[in-house]
Parts: C-alpha cells; sequence; structure tokens
C-alpha cells in the first residue's frame, strides 16, 4: 500500500464497523494486535497501520510534525474509503488521536485513548539551565570553527540527558521526535468533539497517571479508567478488560 509516496505496512482483520488503531512512539502494529484479535470477533472491521518510520513502514523522507503524521491517518481513512471510524490511540498514537477529535470529528465515531501522550510536563529549573548552557556552548565551538568538537559535545549531551525515545532512533525519525515531542496539546484536547474513553496504567512512568487526569478534565466528554499498578502498556496488561470497555462504548 502505497499514501504519501511511502511504502505502508498494516494489518487488517475482521468484518463490521471500521476500528482505526494508532500505535505508540517506537512501537507497530504488532503491539496493537492482541487487542485488534479480541476486538475483530465482537463485529468490527480493525486497521493497524504501521505509521510512517515504524514497524515494516517507510521513513518519511524529511522530519515531520505532529500534523503531518494527522494528514498521513486521514490519507489512510480516505485509501480505505472510511468516511467514520472509531479510533484507538495508544502514547503517540493518542497525540493524533487528540487532533483528529478537535479538527476532524466528523470522521471519529468515539475514541479510546491509552496512556496518551500530548500533555507537556513544566520542565524544572536544573535541566533548563543545564540546556540553555549546553545549547550556548555548543553554538560558541561552531562559531568559532571547532564543529568536531561540538558534534562530540551533542553525542555526549543526547546519550547522557536524551530520553529513551530519543535515542531510540536516529536520522530523520530523531528531528521528528524533537518536533513530536514538543507539541503541547492541551487546546485540542479542549476542543475534542467526540466522547472518550480515557484508559491508564496507575504505574505508567511514561505517560503519568496525573496526564489522564487532566485529559478528563480537559476532554469535554471524557471517562477515565485506571487499572491499578500497570505501566504504560496499561491496555496489553489488561487486555480482557479493554475489550469490554472499548465494546461497551462502541456499541453505545
Amino acid at each position: 500500500m502505497m499514501i504519501h509516496g511511502l511504502t505502508i505496512n498494516e494489518l487488517v482483520i475482521g468484518e463490521g464497523v471500521p476500528v482505526v488503531m494508532l500505535h505508540g512512539w517506537g512501537a507497530s502494529s504488532e503491539l496493537l494486535k492482541p487487542l485488534g484479535e479480541r476486538l475483530a470477533p465482537l463485529g468490527f472491521r480493525v486497521y493497524m497501520p504501521d505509521l510512517p518510520g515504524f514497524g515494516n513502514s517507510d521513513a518519511p523522507p524529511i522530519p515531520w510534525t505532529i500534523y503531518d503524521y494527522v494528514d498521513f491517518v486521514l490519507a489512510y481513512f480516505d485509501h480505505h474509503g472510511l468516511d467514520q471510524v472509531h479510533l484507538f490511540g495508544h502514547s503517540f498514537g493518542g497525540r493524533l488521536g487528540l487532533i483528529l477529535g478537535a479538527e476532524y470529528s466528523a470522521r471519529i465515531m468515539k475514541m479510546t485513548l491509552a496512556d496518551a501522550a500530548g500533555l507537556r510536563p513544566p520542565t524544572p529549573l536544573i535541566p533548563q539551565i543545564r540546556l540553555k548552557a549546553y545549547k550556548a556552548i555548543r553554538q560558541g565551538l561552531n562559531n568559532i570553527g571547532l564543529r568536531s568538537i561540538a558534534e562530540s559535545l551533542r553525542g555526549w549531551y543526547n546519550n547522557r540527558y536524551g530520553s529513551t525515545d530519543f535515542n531510540a532512533v536516529s536520522g530523520v525519525m530523531r528531528q521528528t521526535f524533537v518536533q513530536v515531542v514538543n507539541e503541547d496539546l492541551r487546546q485540542y484536547a479542549a476542543r475534542v468533539r467526540v466522547p472518550v474513553l480515557l484508559i491508564w496504567g496507575e504505574a505508567d512512568a511514561d505517560t503519568p497517571l496525573w496526564m489522564g487526569q487532566e485529559l478528563e478534565k480537559l476532554i469535554p466528554d471524557a471517562g477515565l479508567v485506571v487499572y491499578p499498578g500497570a505501566g504504560h502498556y496499561s491496555y496489553l496488561e489488561n487486555l480482557g478488560q479493554t475489550v469490554k470497555a472499548m465494546q461497551v462504548l462502541y456499541a453505545g
């Protein structure tokens, strides 16, 4: 399948009401498959693409923003002739869901967001000072022609202070990550115009529970289900409960 000139891998199973599922950063459709396989026999046709740059799909030719990924998802809907879908988004897929639910609500019936990203926590003072000092030193080295030392400094800083997701990618996807993670989507959350089920792991360290609690307050029609002791992949840790909750939401 070709979308935006990129070869895209996907899993499509089942027959019935369409559900499009969007995976998290660094993941692929394989981590959605267990949920899709449980939903499909319940009267759903489940679409699980590998987003560009992940799984077996091509990477974009230049760094993408979150809005490029939203455009991709809309093109994916169109490719399959899907006027309206139920949506599931995990982590990074949840970022996409917030924008889709706000800007393209006519294409979404109902939505489930699991351990969704999209809210930026306040940056503590010490990391702010450290980042400013690093940028100033690196710029100074470049200004006096010591580019190799500046690049060595950049590599050391990224390895020492970069997040796991940042260090897991390189090249075009690393710059894509920087552009995506810097977007705070509170304004979109407040304008989501479809019913939303929020699923969260109580012990999620990547997108902490306070994010789910804030999204529940921001999104006009949202309910939050918290799985005790679960982590960032709470929907997989509590697969049976997640399937039941989604079945009730999408059938209502």
